[in-house]
């Protein structure tokens, strides 16, 4: 009787170890063969625009490094709520990717209830890269630098206005941070997008913004803006002539409109460093970094692990500004 319960044992033993096994080749098999359909990468935003290029642009280095069609679905609305939810929800295999960027996994969870959470929804895979933000004023203001700027704001406290792209934005919240830096007021007048905020800057009824600094090099380079200072640790190549926040005496100005790739939560460790290094080595490429250039961005290649750190310090930026100036945005 002993011999058979031992022998019987020995067999529920041996299957639950083979049985075992089998759980774990079969992601390790899934990994290897990683990918062997389209995957899916969304757009957080309409069809248009400098984060739909810029994934267009990725997308089809990428696809040729990974052997496999990359397809950009555009899912607009919310302000990216939408197609972060619809990602975080998604199977966690690899075939679906979000491009991120500052506004859902940044400013948007800093004043904004979500239906998800940046941080534990989702998997980082890697950066792309950023644009700072560029503070300028319409011609007519009467400073000609930073530091006028700022003196004439604090003798005229009913004469200025800005515009930003939205409220919760970072063209909203970078001015607030800017604002209780420099202990000025400025009225806050929301537009819906960067594209009609420009425009009554431009006509005279704001007199600041604080753009990427793509959407403004246009009218930096037609005189219709005078810019007085970038974000980021150092002056960008595109506008070199422009100073830091920083070299004029504003630290903690590091903020910046960037972009990266993201995933469902509980990836597969060997798919996300797949992705990460084949998305490594586009951004390596010499061509693609002097397109970007020419657009005022710069390729920021990270791990997985340093994209995580950079987006919960991002998330703890706005979310100290959003607190000191009692900004929360209702859904």
């Amino acid at each position: 009787m002993k011999l058979i319960q031992n022998k019987a044992t020995k067999y529920a033993l041996c299957a639950l170890i083979t049985s075992s096994l089998g759980l774990l080749a079969a992601p390790m098999a899934s990994a290897q063969s990683y990918p062997n359909k389209p995957i899916k990468l969304i757009a957080p935003v309409a069809a248009g625009g400098g984060l739909d290029n810029l994934a267009r642009k990725v997308a089809d280095r990428l696809s040729k490094n990974l052997g496999q069609t990359i397809v950009i679905e555009n899912m607009g609305g919310g302000g990216g709520t939408i197609a972060s939810q619809y990602v975080a929800k998604a199977a966690p295999d690899g075939y679906t990717l979000l491009v991120s960027y500052v506004a859902t996994h940044g400013t948007n969870p800093a004043v904004r209830k979500l239906p998800y959470d940046a941080i534990k929804d989702f998997t980082a895979i890697g950066m792309i890269g950023a644009t700072p933000n560029v503070l300028v004023i319409n011609p007519d203001v009467p400073a000609k630098n930073l530091k006028e700027f700022v003196a004439y704001a604090k003798k005229n406290p009913a004469k200025l206005s800005y515009g930003s792209a939205g409220p919760g934005s970072l063209t909203h919240l970078g001015v607030e941070q800017f604002k209780l830096g420099a202990d000025i007021f400025m009225v806050h007048i929301p537009y819906r997008g960067i594209a009609p905020a420009f425009t009554d800057l431009l006509a005279g009824q704001t007199q600041a913004m604080l753009p990427s600094l793509f959407a403004a090099v246009p009218y930096l380079k037609s005189n219709r803006v005078r810019a007085l200072a970038v974000t980021g640790l150092k002056r960008s190549p595109a506008e070199p002539n422009i100073p830091t926040f920083k070299e004029l005496g504003y630290n903690g100005f590091d903020g910046q409109q960037w972009y990266g790739i993201t995933g469902p939560a509980n990836m597969p460790e060997a798919i996300v460093r797949k992705l990460n290094t084949e998305l490594n080595k586009v951004l390596a490429s010499p061509d693609l970094a002097e397109q970007m250039a020419s657009e005022a961005m710069t390729l920021m290649p990270m791990s997985p692990e340093q994209f995580t750190t950079y987006v919960k310090e991002d998330i703890a930026r706005w979310t100290k500004v959003a607190k000191d100036r009692k900004i929360e945005i209702e859904n």
